[in-house]
């Protein structure tokens, strides 16, 4: 079972085709693995008749010669994404026990494809929050801990879930969302990696909205070559989803192992932080000599707007929060509490079915849109993005093919540690990553060291518009240099 579930996509894609094991033995393994780890709170539904009956289906094609680029793979899927027949709640009271009639685009083309679904993954509730401590089913567990302690670790936010169940090898690879770092950071902190396309790459389409303008649905995965294999399934136009961009989708998996010799990498002056740890700073540069090894010519470049990212972003997201979940009113769909008048009925509906994340934001971004303060401060984040859009194009028109960032100031923390006293501790982990979303832009997150307490680490690059290739190259060069790191078994 071991050898079954420790495989990358890349190796058991190879196995199914040589007819080495079924699509139904990998599916069993992965369930007994899911079933064995349930203290790492990883999944909050799990749907095993339905993955076997995938398996068996796609396992009859594959005996045809039809299956498709994922046929037979396992896949956890995050609960922000419909799926049809499957409950869909996004971590959050207020939807309840939803169940959608369709499918998210998204998940309905890893299923064109003949994936697998083992059941639907943990996140922050809305997808609002950094470390999957927000979500109405409690906290996800993050398979690393610390050398010679015992303390939980969050898997980081909020694709939590998805992070966690690929680092514990429950499943082969996850969706996931990225808003202000949700796929990024989480990837970090448990030695996964995580790619946040360009937006407008794969439709937001059926997918739980936080906010509309800076939603991208990606995946994670255990290596930057699965990541490839997956994002190629996941991208691609869709009438239905008005940002969604009509451009070819690439084979990225084509672009790993490409040469990097002549790539100009940006190193951002901003991005060295105050008080930022010392094993930070030197991943960093070890990763920037890594790349210059591969023949990679590394430019200091300035972003200058980057100080404003984060104050704008949490102007932004939660504005576009708020008039996003004004739908959950126990009206339509989902919780429903009674009450002596309809406004009553809202009030009690909303106080009991968002969490306190959630009623954070949605108070901060009705404020910040309400007469009076939205050119003081919407209007104002809005043009603060511009500016930081700006100075992303600028380096990229000097002939910078990517940027090298840390993914995170910290390596993962404990459940309960952060943001208890003060949120805007736990807004401070986005440091390095709501730019990327702000500007559009594409991002991925690769292991790349250990802290000195053993816990994983990870390096961002983040590319031009729609060139997710270069970063694929870039990536499993950071890759290679860096090895891979699985977590120590004690679930």
């Amino acid at each position: 079972m071991t050898d079954l579930i420790s495989m990358t996509i890349a190796e058991a894609r190879n196995g199914l085709a040589n007819k080495s094991f079924t699509s139904l033995e990998l599916t069993d393994a992965h369930l007994a693995a899911i079933e064995a780890a349930r203290a790492l709170n990883a999944f909050v539904l799990e749907t095993p008749d339905k993955a076997r009956a995938m398996a068996r289906a796609i396992d009859a094609k594959i005996a045809k010669g039809e299956g498709g680029p994922l046929a037979g793979i396992p896949l956890g899927i995050k609960d922000l994404f419909a799926t049809k027949d499957v409950r869909t709640t996004a971590c959050s009271k207020i939807l309840g026990n939803f169940v959608p009639p369709y499918e998210s685009t998204v998940t309905s083309q890893l299923w064109r494809d003949g994936a697998v679904m083992l059941g639907k993954l943990n996140n922050d509730e809305f997808a609002m929050g950094s470390s999957n401590e927000t979500s109405c089913f409690g906290p996800v567990v993050n398979p690393w801990r610390r050398e010679g302690s015992n303390t939980t670790l969050v898997p980081g936010g909020s694709s939590g879930g998805s992070a966690s169940a690929v680092a514990a090898l429950l499943c082969m690879g996850a969706t996931a969302t990225d808003t202000g770092g949700s796929i990024r950071q989480p990837a970090a902190f448990t030695a996964t990696v995580g790619v946040k396309p360009t937006y407008g790459r794969c439709s937001r389409w059926g997918i739980v909205a936080f906010a509309s303008s800076l939603d991208q649905a990606g995946p994670i995965a255990r290596t930057v070559r699965d990541s490839a294999i997956l994002m190629r399934s996941m991208a691609g136009h869709d009438p239905k989803d008005t940002t969604s961009v009509d451009r070819a989708v690439p084979d990225y998996e084509a672009a790993i192992g490409k040469s990097v010799k002549g790539m100009k990498i940006g190193i951002p002056r901003e991005y060295r932080l105050d008080g930022m740890p010392a094993e930070v700073e030197k991943l960093w540069t070890e990763g920037a000599a890594w790349l210059k090894a591969a023949g990679a010519e590394l430019v200091e470049i300035s972003l200058p707007h980057t100080k404003y990212a984060l104050p704008a972003y949490y102007i932004v997201a939660p504005a576009e929060a708020s008039s996003n979940l004004a739908r959950y009113d126990g009206v339509r769909y989902g919780l429903r509490v009674p009450g002596g008048s309809i406004g009553e009925m809202y009030e009690n509906t909303r106080a009991e079915g968002f969490g306190d994340e959630v009623r954070r934001r949605v108070m901060i971004g009705t404020y910040v849109l309400s007469a009076g303060y939205y050119d003081a401060y919407y209007l104002r984040a809005q043009k603060v993005r511009t500016l930081i859009k700006k100075d992303f194009e600028d380096c990229f028109a000097k002939g910078v093919n990517a940027i090298l960032t840390p993914a995170t100031p910290s390596a993962a923390f404990g459940i309960g540690e952060k943001g208890g006293a003060d949120p805007v501790e736990m807004y401070l982990n986005d440091i390095f990553t709501v730019t990327v979303n702000m500007a559009g832009l594409p991002g991925i997150a690769v292991p790349a060291g250990k802290d000195t307490q053993g816990l994983p680490l990870g390096l961002q690059l983040i590319g031009r518009p729609f060139d997710e290739e270069t970063l694929f190259s870039l990536g499993e060069v950071v890759e290679q240099a860096a090895g891979r790191f699985t977590p120590e078994r004690w679930w």
